[in-house]
């Protein structure tokens, strides 16, 4: 699939469990359900100028959305992908 680095990487996942992972140099990235660990270390590498050691992946399950008892909705699923890049690599957009 030749996609864009800009369609592959999503948004960073800023989170307690997200900044904790900073100190052992892996970031959080939402990704669309689609995509594999190869085209998500191509667009990382591409879009920050780094080198990636190992990626992983994870389905987040979409749940329902309840108010006073009821349904009222879905809350979509997705894709998280934790990142780790090479011995002193880091991004500095994302404020490492």
């Amino acid at each position: 699939m030749n996609k864009v680095p800009q369609a592959i990487i999503s948004r960073p996942i800023v989170s307690e469990k997200g900044t904790q992972l900073l100190t052992e140099n892996k970031y959080l990235f939402e990704v669309p359900l689609k995509v594999n660990k190869i085209e998500i270390k191509k667009a990382v590498e591409e879009l920050f100028k780094v080198k990636v050691e190992s990626v992983r992946t994870m389905h987040a399950r979409g749940k329902s959305k309840k108010w006073r008892g009821r349904d009222i909705g879905k809350i979509p699923r997705w894709k998280k992908a934790i990142v780790r890049l090479k011995e002193g690599e880091v991004i500095e957009d994302l404020g490492a």
